[in-house]
């Protein structure tokens, strides 16, 4: 039993430090992205790009979302 636990725990915390290493070297890697000539900011990576187009879906879906009134499908 406590092998299993143990076996699993390891698991877990060998997959957390690999992402952790693996977000810092894209951080890394994002801060050397050189600035924009026009307005000084930084040119955006494709991920982060992709990330807010996500949101901005999600935030358009949310905003256009019409709440059921409950017991709706109630037969009468």
């Amino acid at each position: 039993m406590w092998t299993m636990f143990l076996i699993g725990f390891g698991i877990i915390a060998i997959g957390w430090i690999a992402y952790g290493i693996w977000e810092y070297k894209i951080r890394q890697e994002e801060k050397m992205i050189p600035p924009d000539q026009k307005g000084g900011t930084r040119v955006k990576s494709e991920r982060l790009r992709e990330a807010e187009k996500t949101f901005e879906e999600y935030a358009k879906k949310m905003a256009e979302f019409k709440k059921k009134p409950y017991g709706g499908n109630k037969p009468q």
